[in-house]
């Protein structure tokens, strides 16, 4: 039985191993342990039985009518057990509990979005203030992710 909750303050370190993890695979970007502090409230995590934080994600506002599901990641001996699909799930509840209209993420696995119903869009049409993080990105400006949308 997996624990879905919001993240607490003893769980930033946590966080930031499983996205250094992902990061390192090239899976997304890197966030240091500051950032995830400065935003810690945006952080929903998976704990295993013992406690101990297994998954995050994060919904991070970016706009009067939108927020990006961002740094997913799943320890990987816990991957394909619907952690994810949770997180998710939770962010996207999240949203509409807020009265956020729009959710959209940038991802390499624009399938696993698609089956909440996500659709792909153009990166030209998300604002520009949501590229502010991806000027640290190694690909940047020729993004390589794919941009997927969903209205809440």
């Amino acid at each position: 039985m997996y624990i879905f909750e919001k993240a607490k303050m003893q769980d930033a370190e946590a966080i930031h191993v499983l996205i250094k993890q992902a990061a390192q695979k090239d899976q997304m970007l890197p966030r240091s342990l500051p950032s995830i502090y400065e935003n810690l409230r945006a952080f929903c995590v998976c704990r295993n039985r013992r406690g101990k934080v297994i998954g995050c994600c994060a919904l991070q506002v970016v706009w009067g009518d939108m927020a990006e599901i961002r740094s997913l990641a799943v320890m990987p001996r816990y991957q394909k057990k619907g952690i994810g699909r949770q997180l998710v799930q939770s962010c996207l509840k999240e949203a509409k509990a807020l009265g956020i209209p729009k959710v959209f993420t940038l991802t390499y696995v624009p399938g696993f979005f698609q089956q909440f119903g996500f659709r792909v869009i153009d990166k030209k049409r998300l604002p520009h203030k949501i590229w502010t993080d991806c000027i640290h990105c190694p690909h940047f400006p020729d993004c390589d992710e794919t941009a997927l949308i969903k209205r809440i």
